[in-house]
């Protein structure tokens, strides 16, 4: 049975919580990703989206030189271990209805990340389920 480890990317850029706004949207548009796992020194303590940077920080007013990357982050992390089944993480997503999971060391410390793409790509278990449960928070919003 596929695990994790077998199709997580491995090369995962962070930010530090006092990095400025602008600055993740700068490793955003150079990595051409969409999220970045946010760290205090080595540990993972939330992630922000492009989204974020637009809706709470942009959106709202916030100058992106000087409004901070833990203004606008989800402190919630939904995570995983190298060794955890695909079906255990398309479980999570589904449950907590996210496209992307950290996949985190015992220490709390980020090592990879794997999307919901990556499962659909990646590996031959079905995806239907779990994308339609987070799909289900898309349309009620």
């Amino acid at each position: 049975m596929a695990t994790i480890n077998d199709i997580m990317t491995r090369e995962v850029t962070t930010i530090q919580l006092t990095d400025h706004l602008q600055t993740a949207a700068q490793q955003m548009r150079d990595l051409d990703v969409g999220v970045l796992p946010v760290c205090d020194g080595e540990t993972l303590v939330g992630m922000v989206t492009d989204r974020d940077i637009a809706v709470r920080g942009v959106a709202a007013g916030l100058a992106p030189g000087e409004a901070l990357v833990s203004d606008v982050m989800t402190d919630e992390v939904h995570s995983c271990s190298a060794t955890d089944t695909v079906d255990t993480a398309m479980k999570l997503m589904g449950d907590a209805q996210v496209r992307r999971l950290a996949v985190v060391d015992p220490n709390g410390r980020i090592i990879g990340i794997v999307a919901l793409g990556d499962l659909a790509t990646r590996q031959s278990a079905p995806t239907d389920e779990a994308l339609r449960e987070i799909s289900e928070n898309d349309a009620q919003v």
